[in-house]
C-alpha cells in the first residue's frame, strides 16, 4: 500500500530539527533525513545494499557478544548533529549503552545528540554518495563521533575520495586529536576498527 506523505507547507524556507521530528510520519514506508533544513527522501535500498548492511550488522553484533561489550545496535534512530537543521538515519549505528542515560531525547524519541554516545556509524553508499563523503563526514567529525565507515561497494565516490580506479572501497574515518584521519581498505585487506580492534573482517568479505 502506498502511503501519501504531506510535507510541511513551509518548505519554501528551511525547517528546524524539531519541526522535522514533529512532521515525521509514523510507520513511514521510506526513510527521511533533514539536510540543511530540507526534508530528503532516502532512496529505497537495493538488494545488494540491504545484504551488505545486514552482513555488517551481524558481524558487529557477533563481536559485541563475543567480547561482552556494553554496546547496542538500535533498529532505528535519528542522529542530530550540532546544527539545528539536519538529522540523519545511519544505515548502522553502534551505541554505548552506558552513555544512553546522558541522552536527553533517547527514551521518548530514540534521538541521539551526543557524539560520546556513539561508538561507530556505518553508511553504505547509494547514488547520493556526496552526502556520505562530504556532508556527513563533516557533521560526524564536529559531533566527535570516534569512528565512521563509508562502505562504497560500487565505487561510486568521487575520484578525490577513492582515487581514479573507482573500485569498491571501504573508507574508515577515525578521530585523532579532534580531527578525522582516513584509511581505505580493498580486497583482502583486513579492516582496522577503533571500536572493534579484534574484528577479523576483510573488504572482500563485505563486498561479496
Amino acid at each position: 500500500m502506498t502511503q501519501t506523505i504531506t510535507k510541511p507547507a513551509s518548505l519554501t524556507k528551511p525547517i528546524s530539527f524539531d519541526e522535522f521530528v514533529s512532521w515525521y510520519p509514523e510507520n513511514a514506508v521510506v526513510k527521511y533525513e533533514l539536510h540543511n533544513g530540507r526534508i530528503v527522501e532516502m532512496p529505497l535500498a537495493t538488494g545488494s545494499h540491504s545484504n551488505i548492511t545486514g552482513f555488517i550488522t551481524g558481524e558487529i553484533h557477533f563481536e559485541i557478544k563475543r567480547q561482552k561489550l556494553p554496546y547496542s545496535i538500535p533498529g532505528d534512530c535519528l542522529l542530530k548533529p550540532w546544527d539545528d537543521e539536519s538529522g540523519y538515519q545511519p544505515d548502522i549505528i553502534v551505541l554505548d549503552k552506558q552513555k544512553l542515560s546522558d541522552e536527553p531525547r533517547w527514551q521518548k524519541e530514540a534521538i541521539v545528540t551526543l557524539g560520546s554516545t556513539v561508538r561507530l556509524v556505518v553508511e553504505v553508499v547509494s547514488t547520493n554518495w556526496q552526502n556520505d563523503y562530504q556532508r556527513k563526514v563533516g557533521d560526524y567529525e564536529l559531533m566527535g563521533i570516534p569512528e565512521y565507515w563509508i562502505v562504497d561497494y560500487l565505487g561510486l565516490g568521487g575520484r578525490r575520495f577513492i582515487g581514479d580506479a573507482k573500485s569498491p572501497t571501504i573508507s574508515v574515518y577515525t578521530m585523532v586529536d579532534g580531527e578525522y584521519e582516513v584509511k581505505q581498505f580493498r580486497g583482502e585487506e583486513i579492516i582496522e576498527s577503533l571500536a572493534f580492534p579484534e574484528l577479523q573482517l576483510t573488504a572482500a568479505q563485505i563486498f561479496q
